[in-house]
Order: structure tokens, then C-alpha cells, then sequence
């Protein structure tokens, strides 16, 4: 049999996260972040009914916390009526975060949805146009955690279905930068002959092997700082003699870490547009983490003060475009201002200021015929201190004019 599914391979929804630290956002911008798991899951649906695909993965923890919210878990119930209307059938598994004997109301899912309902590891059939087309292996989390390695259970048992996809929601167990649950040895799932091993748990979008297929999609809305860049879903196409995957961005909002350097800036207005220009667009609204580097001269001295002012003007602007963005934090690096401009030409002209138009400069006023009535003598020690002040106009002056 020449079998064939289309499914979307998600994970990691986290429901009604509360984005803990963007209290300060205005609150209009604060709502919408507040809305922006579920915008996630509107997208993943949307996606799911544009591709017509057959079924839809689910790979744990659906919500955000074991105290599931009412809003959450309604919000997810209409999610699946919209695929049940389309005739797409849902498979999930219930991961650390939304073990089974946590804190939940009691809402009923539609017919089209299929849950593993324990820590063993079953399978659950999928028929398509009434014949075997897949059989989906699983198991769901019953509490906050499952330390031992499942990837023994998954066995092969329904040789009448010609795929065989796993889910699994766990960690590699080499993997120290994540709560170790489900651990697992990547030889360990390729030697049990699935087709595709739909992984959850590990936020960060990677492809740990390719034939078979053993991926984890990531989460679908990044959530803060260390969760930037596009976050989504996979589409897959799945036969027995080839696999397709295509990743779907599926994220409201992008979180996203930016470079920024103003080191050259002489005004805080030069400062505000370097800023700007150096800004990341995206297609979608972002919250902004800037790095700005920046640099201390007699011009412009950039201090934490004068660069949070700067960015609270800056956000004003942002967030009035569309899409908007918004920067919710920032790091501030200051260099020491070199002794002298790094272009050969400008060197060449301070140095001989130093040696000889600052020093005739002095002679000039000092030795005036009519100066020098009202001038003291200076001692070695103010002359020094004249030149070094004079430098440092002469050297601001001329950075001035390389910058316009």
C-alpha cells in the first residue's frame, strides 16, 4: 500500500503564559502580548485547515502551568472545534507542565481529538478514507515528572498501519541546559523503526536526525529574552518511501536581541537615528533586547540616564508604527574614547597640533606685546594642561566634520 499523511507537528503551546518581567509595557502593547499564545494557536489551526491536512500532534505541555486557567483550556476546546468542522483529527500528550493529575477544570474535548491517557506507552490508530494509514504512539505525563527513559515502551505493534509516528515528549539525556524528563539516548529511538519521532519539551527548533525524522519543533510563541526568532510548527508529509517537512512561523510577537552601536554618535539626536536604523524589521510585532555600545567624548557622554530617555523617545515612535515594535530592555557598554582618531589622515593633522599649532598658538598670546601686560607667566604644569584642553577641542572639532 502506497500510504500517505499530511500532518502539522506542534509542542509546547504554553497557554496563558503570564510574561513575567513586562509589567512596564504600555498597556495596550501588554494585551496583546497577554494574547499572543493564543493568536499562536489561532495560526497553528489556520495553517492546519489551508493544508488540509489529515491530523494535527500535540506533543505536551499544552498549558502554561499545572494550574490550568479556565480561559486556556476553553480557548483549546474551540481551537479543536474548528478542526473537528474540517474533519482533522488531533493526537496529544500531556507533558511536565500539564501533567494529567494537576490542577484542571473538566471541559470536554471533541470526537477528533485523542489523548494517551497514561505514562504507558500505547498506540492510537489513525484510518484514513477507511483504510490503516498510521498508527501514533504515545503516553501522557500523570505527574510534574518522568525521570525514567520511555523510549524502551515504544514498540511496534500494529503492522497493519504502514507508518508508524511516535511522540514523545522528553529530553536527550546528555542535555544539561533543561529539566532532564523522559531522558533519552538518540540510538535509542532509531532503533525502534518509526517513521517520524515527533518530540516535544525543548523549546529551541532542531532536527536531531533526518532519515528517520526526529525533530522538535520548538515552542509556537516565544515567551522571553532567550526565545527569539521565529517560533511555529512543522508541516510534514509523511509516506513510506519519503518524508517532506516544512517549518511554519506561527508566532504574534518576536523577541528578539539586537546589536547596536552608537560609538561614533557626537548628539543625542545622531544617537536616536543610529538607533533606528540599526533596528531589526519583521513582519510581525517584536520586543526588542538592545545591546548598545557606546563611547564617552567631550560631545556626548552617554550614561545609563540619558540612554533610558533616549529609548523611552524612541519607543514612542515604535510603538505608533505597523507593525510595532518595542524595547523592553537594554544593556549599555561604554568604551573609553581612544587617544586619537583612527583615520590616518586625521591623525596625521593632530599630531602636528600637538607639536606645533597648539604650542604657537600659546607663544602667540603670551608673547603679544600687549598680552602679555596682563598675562602671568605659565608654569609647566598649566601649559601642559592648556594643550591637553586644546587637543581635545581640535580632536571633537574635527570628529564633527568626518561625521556629517
Amino acid at each position: 500500500m502506497n500510504a500517505a499523511v499530511t500532518f502539522i507537528h506542534a509542542a509546547d503551546l504554553h497557554l496563558d503564559s503570564l510574561f513575567k518581567g513586562l509589567r512596564h509595557v504600555p498597556a495596550n502593547l501588554f494585551k496583546e502580548i497577554q494574547e499572543s499564545t493564543f493568536t499562536a494557536l489561532n495560526h497553528l489551526v489556520d495553517e492546519a485547515i489551508n493544508n488540509k491536512v489529515d491530523f494535527v500532534l500535540l506533543t505536551g505541555d499544552l498549558y502554561d502551568q499545572e494550574s490550568q486557567s479556565l480561559k486556556a483550556q476553553i480557548r483549546l476546546r474551540r481551537a479543536f472545534e474548528r478542526l473537528a468542522d474540517e474533519n482533522i483529527a488531533v493526537f496529544l500528550s500531556y507533558g511536565n507542565h500539564d501533567f494529567r493529575k494537576g490542577d484542571a477544570f473538566v471541559v470536554e474535548y471533541p470526537d477528533n481529538v485523542y489523548i494517551f491517557p497514561d505514562e504507558s506507552v500505547t498506540s492510537i490508530p489513525f484510518y484514513k478514507n477507511g483504510e490503516a494509514a498510521a498508527a501514533i504512539y504515545g503516553f501522557s505525563y500523570e505527574n510534574r515528572a518522568v525521570y525514567e527513559n520511555k523510549s524502551s515502551e515504544y514498540e511496534r505493534t500494529e503492522d497493519e498501519f504502514p507508518l508508524h509516528i511516535a511522540m514523545l515528549h522528553g529530553s536527550v539525556a546528555t542535555n544539561t541546559e533543561h529539566d532532564s524528563y523522559a531522558p533519552f539516548q538518540l540510538k535509542d529511538l532509531l532503533n525502534k523503526r518509526m517513521d517520524y519521532w515527533a518530540l516535544g519539551h525543548i523549546h529551541k527548533r532542531q532536527q536531531l536526525h533526518t532519515d528517520p525524522p526526529v525533530i522538535y519543533p520548538g515552542n509556537i510563541q516565544g515567551r522571553h529574552r532567550k526565545e527569539t526568532g521565529e517560533k511555529g510548527c512543522y508541516l510534514v508529509n509523511l509516506s513510506r518511501h519519503q518524508v517532506k517537512q516544512t517549518f511554519l512561523p506561527l508566532q504574534a510577537i518576536r523577541y528578539e536581541e539586537a546589536q547596536v552601536d552608537i560609538r561614533d554618535c557626537l548628539t543625542p539626536s545622531q544617537a536616536e537615528k543610529a538607533i533606528m536604523r540599526q533596528l531589526p524589521e519583521h513582519s510581525v510585532p517584536s520586543l526588542l533586547y538592545l545591546n548598545i555600545t557606546a563611547r564617552e567624548n567631550d560631545a556626548f557622554s552617554p550614561d545609563d540616564i540619558l540612554v533610558q530617555e533616549l529609548v523611552e523617545v524612541i519607543n514612542e515612535s515604535l510603538t505608533e508604527a505597523f507593525p510595532w515594535q518595542y524595547i523592553y530592555r537594554y544593556q549599555l557598554v561604554l568604551e573609553e574614547e581612544p587617544a586619537q582618531l583612527k583615520d590616518a589622515f586625521l591623525e596625521d593633522i593632530l599630531e602636528e597640533a600637538d607639536m606645533a599649532f597648539i604650542q604657537e598658538g600659546l607663544n602667540e598670546i603670551y608673547h603679544h606685546k600687549d598680552a602679555r601686560k596682563f598675562l602671568s607667566p605659565l608654569s609647566e604644569e598649566e601649559e601642559q594642561i592648556i594643550k591637553s584642553d586644546a587637543y581635545k577641542l581640535l580632536n571633537t572639532l574635527l570628529r564633527k566634520e568626518r561625521a556629517k
